[in-house]
């Protein structure tokens, strides 16, 4: 048998941040780290490119766990790049281990194996998920919300991207609907439906396999990266989410139908 991918020294593949005051929000960052197992070494990518959206979600760490203290939701943040394991995709999605990123080559995973895509789905994906999966059931029949936690960059393939944030959804659009009428009202940003990215059962993995196969209403929220690349643009979005969250659950569960 093959020796595992994660050593004694690498950090475990996710950090859970439980519930500190009742709240019906599980708050979640699939992207949330840029750890990458000693046995893989630096992937052959550049130290440089470390540091950009290619690796993670910038700026999302911060954002949610300021949102931890200031709801006291549940949040569960994913430790490890992007680059090693994309853990908002299916097990054997053929962007779960990308093979170029933005135009950077990843030759670890170029040169990869079935049996390393097979270590990283065992040891960082499904604990990861699995977490998800038993704070969800922990709470049982209580109201609860799924809120995806995203940051994306600014630029992509030479375009710009004008949105602030973007509020993505797919077969259930509940709580999607009433945040993009809340955000609107604020004239001063640009709000994107669906962009810059389009939530599937495909694309995505996190929303579709907790919330939407479950019936829970969610959120998964972008928020462009230059805004929350500093902890001062972290704490005012959160600030802002905090404000816009509890509006936007009052208004679902006071909805027809709920």
């Amino acid at each position: 048998m093959s020796a595992p991918l994660l050593g004694a020294s690498d950090p475990a593949p996710f950090l859970l941040f439980p519930e500190k005051i009742p709240s019906p929000f599980v708050f979640v960052s699939d992207h949330a780290g840029r750890a990458v197992p000693d046995a893989l070494g630096d992937m052959g990518v550049q130290t440089e490119d470390w540091q950009r959206h290619i690796a993670w979600d910038i700026g999302i760490v911060g954002v949610g766990r300021v949102l931890h203290e200031l709801l006291g939701s549940a949040l569960i943040e994913q430790v490890y790049s992007r680059l090693v394991i994309d853990c908002n995709r299916a097990p054997g999605h053929p962007t779960s281990m990308p093979l170029v990123s933005d135009g950077t080559p990843v030759p670890a995973n170029q040169a990869a194996q079935e049996t390393c895509r097979a270590k990283r789905e065992k040891e960082i994906l499904h604990p990861y998920h699995d977490t998800i999966a038993e704070v969800l059931a922990e709470r049982g029949s209580r109201p609860t919300a799924l809120i995806a936690l995203h940051s994306f960059t600014p630029q992509m393939n030479g375009k710009d991207r004008p949105w602030q944030i973007g509020i993505l959804h797919n077969q259930d659009s509940r709580m999607a609907s009433i945040a993009l009428d809340l955000l609107r009202k604020d004239v001063t940003l640009c709000v994107g439906d669906n962009e810059p990215y389009v939530l599937t059962d495909t694309s995505d993995y996190t929303v579709p396999r907790h919330a939407e196969a479950a019936g829970l209403p969610y959120l998964e929220i972008e928020i462009r990266q230059d805004l929350i690349a500093e902890k001062a643009g972290q704490r005012e979005w959160a600030r802002r989410l905090g404000a816009l969250l509890p509006k936007v659950w009052e208004t679902l569960v006071e909805g027809p139908g709920v």
